[in-house]
Order: structure tokens, then C-alpha cells, then sequence
């Protein structure tokens, strides 16, 4: 999970950093202001479109979404075992 954090924490400002660089040198009459927007915009598509695809990995590989467990979920972590202590 720190691993795919580690990642994630450079892979997205990467993507940010060289949208902006390469926006700069392509479109010299823009503003700063274009650029970021432009990157930002960009970014978050990536990141929905990754987010897209995990989420229907996980529903396609689930029999049950609600009820079924991960292969590294144990009772600890599990949200089900959880709610059901509460009450």
C-alpha cells in the first residue's frame, strides 16, 4: 500500500510538471494561468480514468461487492466485521 502511495505521489506531479513544461513550449502566447489549468485539468482526467478503471476491476472480479473480501482483507481490517461490532 506505501508502495502504490509512494507512486501515486510521483506520478501525478510528474504528469502536472511535464503537462506545464510541455504546454510552455508548444503554446508561447498563452498565460501562465492557461497552462495550470490546462495541466490540473488534465491530471484529474487521468486520475478519473485510473479510478474508472480500478473501480470496475474490483465489481468485475467481486461475486458479491458488498460481502466479499480482498485477498489481503483479514478481520481486522475488514469494514463488515466492524459494523457488525457496533451494534
Amino acid at each position: 500500500m506505501l508502495l502504490t502511495l509512494a507512486w501515486g505521489s510521483l506520478f501525478f506531479p510528474g504528469l502536472f510538471a511535464l503537462c506545464t513544461w510541455a504546454l510552455r513550449r508548444s503554446r508561447l502566447e498563452w498565460t501562465d494561468t492557461d497552462y495550470v489549468t490546462i495541466s490540473a485539468r488534465l491530471v484529474s482526467s487521468v486520475q478519473a480514468v485510473l479510478a474508472t478503471g480500478s473501480g470496475i476491476i474490483i465489481i468485475r472480479s467481486c461475486s458479491d461487492v458488498i460481502r466479499d473480501r480482498g485477498s489481503g482483507e483479514t478481520l481486522g481490517t475488514s469494514l463488515l466485521a466492524v459494523s457488525s461490532q457496533q451494534n
